[in-house]
């Protein structure tokens, strides 16, 4: 239950919030894992969550991406490879 609530704030973050926390997470996890400690049922728990973690970064990276190419060229994110300029 308070893995439920752990991740309710998250979604309200900013992406770079909800990466940062979920690469320390993340890194948390790998390090439990690395220690050797867990059963085999408690480590494929662990690797599913894990892989959760790893996807919302990915997701979280591909927000940031796009934040700045829309920054960077506004033009960019309105379907540029539609775009013919006249020649």
């Amino acid at each position: 239950m308070s893995r439920k609530t752990a991740n309710a704030p998250a979604a309200a973050e900013s992406p770079v919030a909800d990466f940062e926390t979920s690469l320390e997470a993340l890194e948390a996890l790998v390090g439990e894992m690395e220690r050797g400690q867990m059963s085999l049922e408690q480590s494929l728990a662990a690797y599913e969550q894990g892989i959760g973690l790893f996807r919302r970064c990915q997701q979280a990276l591909e927000q940031a991406e796009l934040r700045v190419k829309l920054l960077a060229d506004p033009m960019d994110a309105t379907s540029a490879e539609d775009f013919e300029p006249d020649a």
